[in-house]
């Protein structure tokens, strides 16, 4: 994207002394809830309020959403508290509807971000439009498919864009709703500086429990706010209820991850090596959760051994194993050293488990 450096005017406009943040409920459910909601957050942190109209779901016979009518509620909230606005929108029809009830920032979900037919819907009925648009990421963890909604964006002048970092599905069991795959966001973050970037610790984590840490590691990674589901009720909530949060608890988590800006030397360098340790951090639980998982493929292959009466130590194909990733190991920059006691340390770990196994 060619003069992406006017891509962070909109964000610095608002002159904030601490991260963006946009609140409010998965789901517009009734006028009243929708106000309580509002007036509960008014005169805090929170720069949008934000409200799901169309709630696309995986599967029909859901709640889906009270459609056009909330529109009306947003421009209540608008009116009423002076919060601006935000809302998904998925195809022409949306964008259409939102722009006519004058909604201050419009998102593309991961659904939507998946097609290209979609996004340049969405984008040619943007087009030249003053309003913020957000671009959540994919489903799935393709960073190119990502960018290339933001660049259809940008292609139909729209100038005031950003994404939402919102994790990734996948079958395997985790503690997060969505995986963060942090390592993508912050590779678009290296490619393009001065995108903004928002996290979404709702949908990554599923959990409000977890809200405060994911949203921690976000701002350590230098991201430029949060969108944060806020419920007066929770637990009752139509959509969504174990990932949003009340009023209350949003202002106690923006109270206690407040960043301001510095600019002194000292605070600088420890800015960024917070920021580096971080991704010390995620790249070290990424390791731990790999070999999770390689010392349970050890075990079923100690399970097959055992079936078949077979020695648990191959050597043969250790010696293969090794040898090859010492030459993997040096075309990456790492020593022979290195790799030798690192991989041996992992053939003791499986030969372990799979001992373990045939002695019970």
């Amino acid at each position: 994207m060619e003069n992406s450096k006017q891509l962070r005017t909109w964000l610095d406009d608002l002159g904030l002394n601490h991260p963006l943040v946009i609140a409010g409920p998965c789901s517009a459910e009734t006028e009243g809830q929708v106000m309580k909601i509002a007036h509960e957050l008014k005169d805090t942190d929170v720069n949008y309020y934000r409200a799901g109209i169309w709630k696309p779901r995986t599967r029909p016979g859901n709640f889906e959403g009270v459609g056009a009518l909330g529109l009306k509620w947003l421009q209540k909230v608008k009116q009423d508290t002076g919060l601006k606005t935000a809302t998904e929108v998925a195809n022409r029809a949306h964008v259409e509807l939102a722009l006519e009830h004058d909604i201050d920032l419009l998102w593309i979900g991961a659904r939507s971000t998946v097609s290209p037919f979609i996004v340049q819907e969405i984008a040619e009925a943007l087009e030249g439009t003053d309003k913020v648009v957000l671009v959540k990421n994919p489903v799935n963890p393709d960073l190119s498919l990502w960018l290339g909604a933001v660049e259809r964006l940008h292609k139909a002048n729209i100038s005031k864009l950003g994404v939402i970092h919102r994790g990734f599905s996948t079958y395997e069991k985790s503690k997060y709703r969505n995986i963060p795959e942090w390592q993508l966001a912050i590779e678009l973050q290296t490619r393009f500086p001065d995108l903004p970037i928002i996290n979404d610790p709702s949908h990554i984590t599923g959990n409000r429990d977890m809200i405060f840490d994911v949203s921690q590691t976000a701002l350590d990674l230098n991201f430029d706010g949060l969108i944060i589901e806020t419920h007066h009720d929770p637990e009752n909530a139509w959509s969504d209820a174990a990932q949003q949060v009340t009023p209350k608890t949003l202002v106690q988590i923006m109270n206690d991850l407040r960043i301001r800006k510095e600019t002194d030397e000292e605070a600088e360098y420890k800015h960024k090596l917070s920021n580096l340790r971080a991704q010390i951090d995620i790249i070290d639980n990424q390791l731990i959760e790999t070999l999770s998982k390689r010392m349970k493929v050890s075990d079923g292959i100690g399970e097959l051994k055992k079936q078949k009466n077979v020695a648990v130590l191959q050597s043969n194909r250790w010696n293969q194993i090794l040898g090859a990733m010492i030459l993997e190991g040096e075309s990456k920059g790492l020593s022979e050293e290195f790799v030798l006691k690192m991989f041996k340390a992992i053939h003791q770990e499986s030969i372990n488990h799979q001992e373990k196994i045939m002695q019970a």
